[in-house]
Protein backbone atom coordinates (compact mmCIF):
# COMPACT_ATOMS: atom_id res chain seq x y z
CA UNK A 1 0.00 0.00 0.00
CA UNK A 2 1.60 3.36 -0.60
CA UNK A 3 2.09 5.56 1.97
CA UNK A 4 -0.36 8.50 0.95
CA UNK A 5 -3.09 5.64 0.73
CA UNK A 6 -1.79 4.19 4.27
CA UNK A 7 -2.38 8.16 6.07
CA UNK A 8 -5.62 8.02 4.41
CA UNK A 9 -6.90 5.17 6.21
CA UNK A 10 -5.63 6.03 9.23
CA UNK A 11 -7.07 9.78 9.12
CA UNK A 12 -10.67 8.39 7.77
CA UNK A 13 -11.07 5.53 10.69
CA UNK A 14 -9.90 7.93 13.13
CA UNK A 15 -12.83 10.63 12.46
CA UNK A 16 -15.51 8.12 11.70
CA UNK A 17 -16.79 7.36 15.00
CA UNK A 18 -17.24 11.44 15.63
CA UNK A 19 -18.88 12.09 12.25
CA UNK A 20 -22.50 11.85 13.80
CA UNK A 21 -21.80 15.32 16.08
CA UNK A 22 -19.61 17.29 14.14
CA UNK A 23 -22.91 17.00 11.24
CA UNK A 24 -24.96 18.36 14.05
CA UNK A 25 -23.23 21.19 14.86
CA UNK A 26 -22.17 22.04 11.15
CA UNK A 27 -26.50 22.26 11.01
CA UNK A 28 -26.45 24.48 14.37
CA UNK A 29 -24.40 26.66 13.34
CA UNK A 30 -25.98 26.70 9.49
CA UNK A 31 -29.41 27.22 11.64
CA UNK A 32 -27.93 30.39 13.47
CA UNK A 33 -26.04 31.77 10.53
CA UNK A 34 -29.85 31.57 9.17
CA UNK A 35 -31.80 33.22 11.81
CA UNK A 36 -28.78 36.00 12.28
CA UNK A 37 -27.76 36.70 8.35
CA UNK A 38 -24.27 38.18 10.47
CA UNK A 39 -20.92 37.65 9.16
CA UNK A 40 -19.57 36.13 12.36
CA UNK A 41 -22.18 33.70 12.12
CA UNK A 42 -21.53 32.99 8.64
CA UNK A 43 -17.42 32.76 9.75
CA UNK A 44 -18.48 30.26 12.27
CA UNK A 45 -20.19 28.13 10.27
CA UNK A 46 -16.90 28.21 7.72
CA UNK A 47 -14.63 27.22 10.35
CA UNK A 48 -16.76 24.17 11.03
CA UNK A 49 -16.34 23.60 7.62
CA UNK A 50 -12.66 23.87 7.88
CA UNK A 51 -12.20 21.58 11.27
CA UNK A 52 -14.26 18.77 8.52
CA UNK A 53 -11.56 19.60 6.03
CA UNK A 54 -14.67 20.22 3.43
CA UNK A 55 -13.25 22.99 1.98
CA UNK A 56 -9.68 23.12 0.88
CA UNK A 57 -8.96 26.66 1.76
CA UNK A 58 -10.34 29.05 4.56
CA UNK A 59 -13.25 30.97 4.11
CA UNK A 60 -13.41 33.90 6.05
CA UNK A 61 -15.22 37.04 5.10
CA UNK A 62 -14.67 40.65 6.74
CA UNK A 63 -17.50 42.99 7.45
CA UNK A 64 -16.78 45.17 4.29
CA UNK A 65 -17.96 42.09 2.05
CA UNK A 66 -21.63 42.26 1.02
CA UNK A 67 -24.55 40.27 2.53
CA UNK A 68 -25.30 38.98 -0.80
CA UNK A 69 -21.70 37.23 -1.42
CA UNK A 70 -21.83 36.34 2.17
CA UNK A 71 -25.52 34.41 1.94
CA UNK A 72 -24.40 33.25 -1.88
CA UNK A 73 -21.34 31.02 -0.29
CA UNK A 74 -22.64 30.14 2.89
CA UNK A 75 -25.92 28.27 1.12
CA UNK A 76 -23.96 26.92 -1.39
CA UNK A 77 -21.70 25.40 1.07
CA UNK A 78 -24.24 24.37 2.93
CA UNK A 79 -25.91 22.53 -0.42
CA UNK A 80 -22.46 20.85 -0.57
CA UNK A 81 -22.72 19.54 2.89
CA UNK A 82 -26.17 18.14 2.31
CA UNK A 83 -25.15 16.44 -0.79
CA UNK A 84 -22.33 14.91 0.86
CA UNK A 85 -25.02 13.58 3.78
CA UNK A 86 -27.23 12.45 1.03
CA UNK A 87 -30.02 15.09 2.46
CA UNK A 88 -30.58 16.11 -0.92
CA UNK A 89 -33.98 17.54 -0.51
CA UNK A 90 -31.79 19.99 1.59
CA UNK A 91 -29.57 20.48 -0.45
CA UNK A 92 -31.80 21.40 -3.45
CA UNK A 93 -32.92 23.79 -1.40
CA UNK A 94 -29.85 25.51 -0.40
CA UNK A 95 -28.46 25.42 -3.84
CA UNK A 96 -31.70 26.91 -5.77
CA UNK A 97 -31.47 29.60 -3.22
CA UNK A 98 -27.90 30.10 -3.46
CA UNK A 99 -28.13 30.28 -7.48
CA UNK A 100 -30.46 33.11 -7.53
CA UNK A 101 -27.63 34.89 -6.01
CA UNK A 102 -25.04 34.29 -8.77
CA UNK A 103 -25.27 37.97 -11.56
CA UNK A 104 -22.81 36.55 -13.87
CA UNK A 105 -21.63 33.41 -15.50
CA UNK A 106 -18.52 32.58 -13.61
CA UNK A 107 -16.95 29.09 -12.48
CA UNK A 108 -18.51 29.80 -9.57
CA UNK A 109 -22.24 29.48 -10.90
CA UNK A 110 -21.07 26.45 -12.94
CA UNK A 111 -20.19 24.23 -9.85
CA UNK A 112 -23.55 25.85 -8.27
CA UNK A 113 -25.63 24.79 -11.48
CA UNK A 114 -23.91 21.51 -11.60
CA UNK A 115 -24.49 20.60 -8.05
CA UNK A 116 -28.23 21.16 -8.72
CA UNK A 117 -27.70 18.64 -12.14
CA UNK A 118 -26.87 16.11 -9.54
CA UNK A 119 -29.05 16.56 -6.75
CA UNK A 120 -31.94 16.52 -8.79
CA UNK A 121 -30.70 13.20 -10.74
CA UNK A 122 -30.32 11.66 -6.68
CA UNK A 123 -34.28 12.72 -6.38
CA UNK A 124 -35.27 11.51 -9.86
CA UNK A 125 -36.36 14.75 -11.62
CA UNK A 126 -34.30 14.72 -14.87
CA UNK A 127 -36.21 17.52 -16.55
CA UNK A 128 -34.72 20.05 -13.85
CA UNK A 129 -31.59 17.95 -13.35
CA UNK A 130 -30.88 18.29 -17.44
CA UNK A 131 -31.81 22.25 -17.65
CA UNK A 132 -29.27 22.95 -14.52
CA UNK A 133 -26.67 20.83 -16.36
CA UNK A 134 -26.57 22.25 -19.80
CA UNK A 135 -26.74 25.32 -18.36
CA UNK A 136 -23.35 24.57 -16.32
CA UNK A 137 -22.06 23.27 -19.68
CA UNK A 138 -22.85 26.07 -21.77
CA UNK A 139 -20.62 28.38 -19.01
CA UNK A 140 -17.76 25.81 -18.72
CA UNK A 141 -17.40 25.34 -23.09
CA UNK A 142 -17.02 29.42 -22.77
CA UNK A 143 -14.00 29.37 -20.29
CA UNK A 144 -12.02 26.55 -22.98
CA UNK A 145 -11.20 24.70 -19.30
CA UNK A 146 -10.88 20.59 -20.99
CA UNK A 147 -11.56 19.50 -17.76
CA UNK A 148 -14.70 21.39 -16.77
CA UNK A 149 -15.89 20.80 -19.94
CA UNK A 150 -15.14 17.13 -19.50
CA UNK A 151 -16.73 17.14 -16.33
CA UNK A 152 -20.06 18.88 -17.17
CA UNK A 153 -20.52 16.70 -19.98
CA UNK A 154 -20.23 13.64 -17.45
CA UNK A 155 -22.96 14.89 -15.27
CA UNK A 156 -25.20 15.52 -18.65
CA UNK A 157 -24.11 11.98 -19.92
CA UNK A 158 -25.48 10.21 -16.58
CA UNK A 159 -28.67 12.43 -16.82
CA UNK A 160 -29.93 11.39 -20.28
CA UNK A 161 -28.43 7.67 -19.28
CA UNK A 162 -31.03 7.76 -16.13
CA UNK A 163 -33.71 9.07 -18.44
CA UNK A 164 -33.62 5.84 -20.70
CA UNK A 165 -31.52 8.23 -24.06
CA UNK A 166 -28.43 6.20 -23.66
CA UNK A 167 -28.08 7.21 -27.84
CA UNK A 168 -27.66 10.75 -26.38
CA UNK A 169 -25.75 10.24 -23.44
CA UNK A 170 -23.15 7.80 -25.74
CA UNK A 171 -22.36 11.07 -28.14
CA UNK A 172 -21.73 13.68 -24.75
CA UNK A 173 -19.27 10.41 -22.96
CA UNK A 174 -17.50 10.27 -26.06
CA UNK A 175 -16.92 13.64 -26.25
CA UNK A 176 -15.96 14.02 -22.56
CA UNK A 177 -13.46 11.64 -22.67
CA UNK A 178 -11.57 12.84 -25.30
CA UNK A 179 -11.58 16.51 -22.96
CA UNK A 180 -10.24 14.28 -20.51
CA UNK A 181 -7.74 13.48 -22.59
CA UNK A 182 -6.90 16.52 -23.67
CA UNK A 183 -6.49 17.79 -19.51
CA UNK A 184 -4.69 14.62 -18.94
CA UNK A 185 -6.32 14.06 -16.00
CA UNK A 186 -6.43 10.50 -14.83
CA UNK A 187 -8.78 10.83 -12.10
CA UNK A 188 -11.38 12.43 -14.23
CA UNK A 189 -10.63 9.85 -17.02
CA UNK A 190 -11.57 6.94 -14.89
CA UNK A 191 -14.65 8.61 -13.69
CA UNK A 192 -15.96 9.05 -17.53
CA UNK A 193 -14.89 5.68 -18.19
CA UNK A 194 -17.16 4.44 -15.87
CA UNK A 195 -20.20 6.24 -16.65
CA UNK A 196 -19.35 5.07 -20.47
CA UNK A 197 -19.47 1.26 -18.76
CA UNK A 198 -22.94 2.56 -17.96
CA UNK A 199 -24.42 3.52 -20.81
CA UNK A 200 -23.26 0.81 -23.20
CA UNK A 201 -25.35 -1.41 -20.42
CA UNK A 202 -27.77 0.76 -21.36
CA UNK A 203 -27.10 0.07 -24.89
CA UNK A 204 -26.94 -3.46 -24.40
CA UNK A 205 -23.36 -3.61 -25.63
CA UNK A 206 -21.63 -5.48 -22.76
CA UNK A 207 -18.55 -6.37 -24.11
CA UNK A 208 -17.58 -3.17 -24.52
CA UNK A 209 -19.93 -1.68 -21.36
CA UNK A 210 -16.99 -4.93 -19.65
CA UNK A 211 -13.89 -3.23 -21.10
CA UNK A 212 -14.49 0.51 -20.17
CA UNK A 213 -15.47 -0.40 -16.61
CA UNK A 214 -12.52 -2.95 -16.72
CA UNK A 215 -10.31 0.27 -18.41
CA UNK A 216 -11.81 2.71 -15.51
CA UNK A 217 -10.99 -0.14 -12.41
CA UNK A 218 -7.58 -0.80 -13.70
CA UNK A 219 -6.86 3.57 -13.15
CA UNK A 220 -8.79 3.75 -10.18
CA UNK A 221 -6.37 0.85 -8.57
CA UNK A 222 -3.26 2.63 -10.05
CA UNK A 223 -4.50 5.92 -8.47
CA UNK A 224 -4.49 3.97 -5.26
CA UNK A 225 -8.75 5.11 -4.68
CA UNK A 226 -9.99 2.18 -3.01
CA UNK A 227 -13.78 3.92 -2.98
CA UNK A 228 -14.14 4.55 -6.81
CA UNK A 229 -12.27 1.31 -7.67
CA UNK A 230 -15.43 -0.10 -5.38
CA UNK A 231 -18.08 1.60 -8.50
CA UNK A 232 -15.81 0.47 -10.94
CA UNK A 233 -16.13 -2.88 -9.61
CA UNK A 234 -19.77 -2.50 -9.65
CA UNK A 235 -20.09 -1.12 -13.01
CA UNK A 236 -18.02 -3.94 -14.11
CA UNK A 237 -20.75 -6.67 -12.34
CA UNK A 238 -23.45 -5.08 -14.45
CA UNK A 239 -21.85 -5.69 -17.62
CA UNK A 240 -20.98 -9.04 -16.53
CA UNK A 241 -24.64 -9.68 -15.66
CA UNK A 242 -25.77 -8.64 -19.28
CA UNK A 243 -23.41 -11.21 -20.72
CA UNK A 244 -24.63 -13.73 -18.23
CA UNK A 245 -21.45 -14.35 -16.22
CA UNK A 246 -23.24 -14.51 -12.89
CA UNK A 247 -20.52 -15.79 -10.78
CA UNK A 248 -17.96 -13.26 -11.79
CA UNK A 249 -20.63 -10.44 -10.97
CA UNK A 250 -21.20 -12.34 -8.07
CA UNK A 251 -17.33 -11.95 -7.40
CA UNK A 252 -17.30 -8.46 -8.08
CA UNK A 253 -20.09 -7.26 -6.27
CA UNK A 254 -19.09 -9.06 -2.92
CA UNK A 255 -15.39 -7.53 -3.43
CA UNK A 256 -17.03 -4.03 -3.61
CA UNK A 257 -19.83 -3.93 -1.39
CA UNK A 258 -18.06 -4.26 1.76
CA UNK A 259 -16.09 -1.65 0.89
CA UNK A 260 -18.59 0.92 0.44
CA UNK A 261 -20.17 -0.09 4.05
CA UNK A 262 -16.96 0.59 5.32
CA UNK A 263 -16.98 4.09 3.79
CA UNK A 264 -20.16 5.02 4.87
CA UNK A 265 -21.45 5.54 1.01
CA UNK A 266 -24.82 4.38 1.70
CA UNK A 267 -26.23 5.64 -1.79
CA UNK A 268 -23.61 3.42 -3.43
CA UNK A 269 -24.21 0.15 -1.13
CA UNK A 270 -27.79 0.58 -1.81
CA UNK A 271 -27.28 0.36 -5.96
CA UNK A 272 -24.62 -2.39 -5.66
CA UNK A 273 -26.69 -4.31 -3.19
CA UNK A 274 -29.81 -3.81 -6.07
CA UNK A 275 -27.48 -5.30 -8.43
CA UNK A 276 -26.41 -7.92 -5.86
CA UNK A 277 -30.22 -9.29 -5.70
CA UNK A 278 -30.86 -9.37 -9.26
CA UNK A 279 -27.30 -11.30 -9.91
CA UNK A 280 -28.60 -13.77 -6.84
CA UNK A 281 -32.15 -13.85 -8.79
CA UNK A 282 -30.77 -14.55 -12.15
CA UNK A 283 -29.47 -17.88 -10.55
CA UNK A 284 -31.87 -18.68 -8.99
CA UNK A 285 -31.24 -17.77 -5.25
CA UNK A 286 -34.26 -15.93 -4.45
CA UNK A 287 -33.68 -16.01 -0.44
CA UNK A 288 -30.69 -14.87 -0.60
CA UNK A 289 -31.70 -12.20 -2.74
CA UNK A 290 -34.11 -10.82 -0.86
CA UNK A 291 -31.94 -9.43 2.28
CA UNK A 292 -29.87 -7.22 -0.03
CA UNK A 293 -32.91 -5.68 -1.94
CA UNK A 294 -34.39 -5.12 1.54
CA UNK A 295 -31.45 -3.01 2.36
CA UNK A 296 -31.36 -1.07 -0.33
CA UNK A 297 -35.48 -0.05 -0.48
CA UNK A 298 -34.74 1.02 3.34
CA UNK A 299 -31.96 3.28 2.26
CA UNK A 300 -33.49 4.69 -1.26
CA UNK A 301 -36.37 5.72 0.86
CA UNK A 302 -34.49 7.39 3.49
CA UNK A 303 -32.72 9.48 0.63
CA UNK A 304 -35.70 9.80 -1.04
CA UNK A 305 -34.23 8.22 -4.33
CA UNK A 306 -37.64 7.26 -5.99
CA UNK A 307 -35.57 5.83 -9.48
CA UNK A 308 -33.67 3.48 -7.56
CA UNK A 309 -36.37 2.60 -5.04
CA UNK A 310 -38.37 1.46 -7.98
CA UNK A 311 -35.84 -1.29 -9.13
CA UNK A 312 -35.80 -2.76 -5.30
CA UNK A 313 -39.33 -3.18 -5.12
CA UNK A 314 -39.35 -5.06 -8.06
CA UNK A 315 -36.62 -7.13 -6.92
CA UNK A 316 -38.62 -7.70 -3.40
CA UNK A 317 -41.13 -8.75 -5.31
CA UNK A 318 -39.40 -11.36 -7.59
CA UNK A 319 -37.59 -12.79 -4.25
CA UNK A 320 -40.76 -13.02 -2.32
CA UNK A 321 -43.42 -14.27 -4.87
CA UNK A 322 -42.98 -17.85 -3.64
CA UNK A 323 -42.25 -17.50 -0.29
CA UNK A 324 -45.01 -14.82 0.50
CA UNK A 325 -47.07 -13.74 -2.26
CA UNK A 326 -49.17 -11.49 -0.06
CA UNK A 327 -45.88 -9.12 0.47
CA UNK A 328 -45.03 -9.50 -2.80
CA UNK A 329 -48.08 -8.13 -4.64
CA UNK A 330 -47.61 -5.44 -1.96
CA UNK A 331 -44.05 -4.86 -3.13
CA UNK A 332 -45.50 -4.87 -6.96
CA UNK A 333 -48.22 -2.36 -6.16
CA UNK A 334 -45.41 -0.44 -4.98
CA UNK A 335 -43.41 -0.59 -8.00
CA UNK A 336 -45.91 0.24 -10.04
CA UNK A 337 -46.76 3.72 -8.34
CA UNK A 338 -43.28 4.52 -8.39
CA UNK A 339 -43.18 3.60 -12.59
CA UNK A 340 -46.21 5.63 -13.19
CA UNK A 341 -44.92 8.80 -11.00
CA UNK A 342 -41.42 8.49 -12.62
CA UNK A 343 -41.94 8.09 -16.41
CA UNK A 344 -44.90 9.85 -16.90
CA UNK A 345 -45.42 12.11 -20.60
CA UNK A 346 -44.62 15.40 -19.18
CA UNK A 347 -41.31 14.03 -18.14
CA UNK A 348 -40.46 12.67 -21.44
CA UNK A 349 -41.67 15.72 -23.62
CA UNK A 350 -39.15 18.27 -21.55
CA UNK A 351 -36.20 15.97 -21.81
CA UNK A 352 -36.93 15.40 -25.75
CA UNK A 353 -36.96 19.35 -25.70
CA UNK A 354 -34.10 19.74 -24.36
CA UNK A 355 -32.10 17.23 -26.39
CA UNK A 356 -33.07 19.11 -29.41
CA UNK A 357 -31.55 22.23 -27.80
CA UNK A 358 -29.07 21.00 -27.03
CA UNK A 359 -26.19 22.69 -29.42
CA UNK A 360 -28.69 25.96 -28.57
CA UNK A 361 -26.92 28.75 -26.10
CA UNK A 362 -29.91 29.84 -25.20
CA UNK A 363 -31.98 27.68 -22.57
CA UNK A 364 -34.52 28.80 -20.55
CA UNK A 365 -34.07 28.41 -16.68
CA UNK A 366 -37.50 26.60 -15.26
CA UNK A 367 -38.61 28.72 -12.60
CA UNK A 368 -40.40 26.03 -10.54
CA UNK A 369 -41.59 27.03 -7.10
CA UNK A 370 -39.14 24.85 -4.56
CA UNK A 371 -41.10 21.71 -3.15
CA UNK A 372 -41.86 22.22 0.43
CA UNK A 373 -39.86 19.92 2.68
CA UNK A 374 -42.38 16.45 4.28
CA UNK A 375 -43.26 17.70 7.47
CA UNK A 376 -42.27 15.22 10.15
CA UNK A 377 -44.34 12.97 12.60
CA UNK A 378 -43.78 14.88 16.42
CA UNK A 379 -44.70 11.38 18.27
CA UNK A 380 -42.09 9.87 15.71
CA UNK A 381 -39.75 12.29 16.25
CA UNK A 382 -39.81 12.29 20.18
CA UNK A 383 -39.42 7.99 19.87
CA UNK A 384 -36.59 8.78 17.71
CA UNK A 385 -34.72 11.15 20.16
CA UNK A 386 -35.29 8.93 22.69
CA UNK A 387 -33.50 6.08 20.73
CA UNK A 388 -30.93 8.15 19.76
CA UNK A 389 -30.22 9.22 23.63
CA UNK A 390 -30.32 5.07 24.27
CA UNK A 391 -27.99 4.45 21.33
CA UNK A 392 -25.36 7.20 22.49
CA UNK A 393 -25.35 6.07 26.08
CA UNK A 394 -24.58 2.42 24.41
CA UNK A 395 -21.74 4.14 22.28
CA UNK A 396 -20.20 5.95 24.89
CA UNK A 397 -20.19 2.80 27.19
CA UNK A 398 -18.65 0.75 24.14
CA UNK A 399 -15.86 3.45 23.55
CA UNK A 400 -14.72 3.49 26.63
CA UNK A 401 -14.63 -0.69 26.58
CA UNK A 402 -12.68 -0.51 22.46
CA UNK A 403 -10.49 2.32 23.64
CA UNK A 404 -7.37 0.56 24.38
CA UNK A 405 -8.03 -1.82 21.28
CA UNK A 406 -7.87 1.33 19.56
CA UNK A 407 -4.93 3.07 20.78
CA UNK A 408 -3.12 -0.16 20.04
CA UNK A 409 -4.43 -0.99 16.66
CA UNK A 410 -3.63 2.94 15.93
CA UNK A 411 -0.13 1.79 17.45
CA UNK A 412 0.32 -0.76 15.01
CA UNK A 413 -0.89 1.36 12.18
CA UNK A 414 1.77 4.21 13.14
CA UNK A 415 4.48 2.06 12.86
CA UNK A 416 3.50 0.51 9.51
CA UNK A 417 3.40 3.90 8.45
CA UNK A 418 6.91 4.97 9.40
CA UNK A 419 8.19 1.66 7.47
CA UNK A 420 6.94 2.59 4.73
CA UNK A 421 8.16 6.02 4.65
CA UNK A 422 11.37 4.56 4.73
CA UNK A 423 11.12 1.88 2.26
CA UNK A 424 9.59 4.31 0.32
CA UNK A 425 12.48 6.86 0.34
CA UNK A 426 15.18 3.86 0.20
CA UNK A 427 13.34 3.17 -2.66
CA UNK A 428 13.55 6.38 -4.10
CA UNK A 429 16.97 6.97 -3.37
CA UNK A 430 17.66 3.55 -6.15
CA UNK A 431 16.61 5.56 -8.88
CA UNK A 432 19.01 6.40 -10.79
CA UNK A 433 19.60 10.85 -11.25
CA UNK A 434 18.52 10.00 -15.22
CA UNK A 435 15.15 8.54 -14.61
CA UNK A 436 14.20 11.63 -12.38
CA UNK A 437 15.35 13.72 -14.97
CA UNK A 438 13.64 12.08 -17.72
CA UNK A 439 10.31 11.90 -15.66
CA UNK A 440 10.56 15.73 -14.71
CA UNK A 441 11.16 16.35 -18.53
CA UNK A 442 7.63 14.90 -19.38
CA UNK A 443 6.15 16.97 -16.73
CA UNK A 444 4.44 19.91 -18.66
CA UNK A 445 5.19 23.40 -17.22
CA UNK A 446 1.77 24.78 -18.24
CA UNK A 447 -1.67 24.78 -16.21
CA UNK A 448 -3.64 21.23 -17.52
CA UNK A 449 -3.18 18.70 -15.05
CA UNK A 450 -0.08 16.12 -15.91
CA UNK A 451 -0.53 12.25 -16.02
CA UNK A 452 1.32 11.56 -12.65
CA UNK A 453 2.24 7.85 -12.95
CA UNK A 454 5.23 5.81 -11.53
CA UNK A 455 8.55 7.75 -11.34
CA UNK A 456 6.74 11.22 -12.01
CA UNK A 457 4.79 10.47 -8.94
CA UNK A 458 7.26 9.18 -6.44
CA UNK A 459 9.59 12.42 -6.82
CA UNK A 460 6.79 14.73 -7.27
CA UNK A 461 5.18 13.50 -3.41
CA UNK A 462 8.87 12.75 -2.46
CA UNK A 463 9.54 16.25 -2.96
CA UNK A 464 6.36 17.60 -1.30
CA UNK A 465 7.43 15.37 1.31
CA UNK A 466 10.75 16.90 1.65
CA UNK A 467 9.22 20.82 1.34
CA UNK A 468 6.87 20.17 3.72
CA UNK A 469 9.72 18.65 6.33
CA UNK A 470 11.93 21.45 5.75
CA UNK A 471 9.38 24.38 5.96
CA UNK A 472 7.99 23.18 9.19
CA UNK A 473 9.71 24.47 11.88
CA UNK A 474 9.56 28.38 10.28
CA UNK A 475 5.90 27.78 9.46
CA UNK A 476 6.04 28.87 5.63
CA UNK A 477 5.16 25.61 4.45
CA UNK A 478 1.38 25.96 3.04
CA UNK A 479 0.39 25.70 -0.77
CA UNK A 480 1.69 29.69 -1.57
CA UNK A 481 4.89 28.97 -0.74
CA UNK A 482 4.92 25.46 -1.95
CA UNK A 483 3.43 26.49 -5.11
CA UNK A 484 6.16 29.20 -5.72
CA UNK A 485 8.93 26.96 -4.43
CA UNK A 486 7.68 24.34 -7.42
CA UNK A 487 7.02 27.17 -9.93
CA UNK A 488 3.20 26.37 -10.60
CA UNK A 489 0.42 28.02 -10.06
CA UNK A 490 -1.51 26.98 -6.31
CA UNK A 491 -4.32 25.39 -8.37
CA UNK A 492 -1.92 22.83 -10.53
CA UNK A 493 -0.37 22.56 -7.38
CA UNK A 494 -4.03 21.46 -5.92
CA UNK A 495 -4.70 19.45 -8.66
CA UNK A 496 -1.65 17.63 -8.69
CA UNK A 497 -1.23 17.20 -5.13
CA UNK A 498 -5.04 15.60 -4.81
CA UNK A 499 -4.72 13.43 -8.65
CA UNK A 500 -1.45 11.83 -6.56
CA UNK A 501 -2.53 11.28 -3.01
CA UNK A 502 -6.37 11.07 -3.25
CA UNK A 503 -6.55 13.22 -0.82
CA UNK A 504 -6.85 17.09 -0.37
CA UNK A 505 -3.96 19.00 -0.06
CA UNK A 506 -4.66 20.54 3.50
CA UNK A 507 -5.09 16.35 4.50
CA UNK A 508 -1.71 15.56 3.04
CA UNK A 509 -0.11 18.05 4.93
CA UNK A 510 -1.67 17.33 7.97
CA UNK A 511 -0.70 13.61 7.64
CA UNK A 512 2.80 14.64 6.82
CA UNK A 513 3.15 16.97 10.21
CA UNK A 514 1.54 14.37 12.23
CA UNK A 515 3.75 11.27 10.92
CA UNK A 516 6.76 13.74 12.13
CA UNK A 517 5.41 14.22 15.46
CA UNK A 518 4.89 10.70 15.97
CA UNK A 519 8.85 10.31 15.46
CA UNK A 520 9.58 13.26 17.29
CA UNK A 521 7.54 12.33 20.40
CA UNK A 522 9.56 8.28 20.20
CA UNK A 523 12.55 10.23 20.36
CA UNK A 524 11.73 11.34 23.74
CA UNK A 525 11.85 14.73 22.72
CA UNK A 526 9.48 17.66 24.84
CA UNK A 527 5.86 18.04 22.80
CA UNK A 528 6.32 21.87 23.10
CA UNK A 529 10.06 21.39 21.38
CA UNK A 530 7.66 18.88 19.27
CA UNK A 531 4.99 21.59 18.45
CA UNK A 532 7.51 23.73 17.70
CA UNK A 533 9.13 21.37 14.87
CA UNK A 534 6.07 20.06 13.45
CA UNK A 535 4.55 24.16 12.35
CA UNK A 536 2.83 24.87 15.37
CA UNK A 537 2.68 28.34 17.01
CA UNK A 538 1.47 26.92 20.19
CA UNK A 539 1.52 23.49 22.20
CA UNK A 540 -2.18 23.86 22.72
CA UNK A 541 -3.02 23.67 19.00
CA UNK A 542 -0.60 20.92 18.58
CA UNK A 543 -2.35 19.00 21.26
CA UNK A 544 -5.82 19.62 19.95
CA UNK A 545 -5.12 18.60 16.55
CA UNK A 546 -3.09 15.72 17.50
CA UNK A 547 -5.53 14.32 19.19
CA UNK A 548 -8.62 14.84 16.60
CA UNK A 549 -6.84 12.87 13.63
CA UNK A 550 -4.81 10.65 15.66
CA UNK A 551 -7.81 10.09 19.10
CA UNK A 552 -5.22 10.55 21.65
CA UNK A 553 -2.88 13.32 23.40
CA UNK A 554 0.92 13.77 23.04
CA UNK A 555 0.79 12.29 25.92
CA UNK A 556 -1.05 9.35 25.82
CA UNK A 557 0.62 8.19 22.60
CA UNK A 558 3.77 8.31 24.46
CA UNK A 559 3.02 6.14 26.85
CA UNK A 560 1.00 3.94 24.98
CA UNK A 561 3.31 1.35 25.89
Amino acid sequence: MNKHITLLVILLTICSSASLAQSDAVEKALNQYNSALTVDAANQFFVLLDREEFTEEKIHFSPQVPADSVRQQVWYWASEWFYDQQDYNQGKDYGLKALKLYHDASESKADCLNLLGCIYVRLGDFKNAATYAKQCLDIDMASGDHDRISSSMNTLAGIYMAAHQADEAEKLIVQAIEHADLAKNPARKAVLLGTASEIYHSLTQEEKALDYAQQAYDLEQKLGRSLPAAYRLDQKASALMGLKRYEEAEKALREAIPVMREQGDLHSLAIASNHMGTCLIWQKRNEEAFPFFREAADLLVKMGDPVNEMYSRRGLCLSLWESNPDSARSELNRFNFLKDSLYSSESAEALARLNAEFGNDQLTMENEQVRNARTRDRIIAVALLLLLAAAAWWVIRRQRQRQQQHINKLVREIELLKAESEAARAAMASISQADITDAEEALPDEEPVPTIVGVTENVFLTRVIDFVNDHLEQGDFGLENMAEHFAMSISTLRRRLQDATGVSPKSYIQAIQMQRACNLLDSGMQIADVAMQCGFTEPGSFTRTFKRVLGLTPSQYRARA
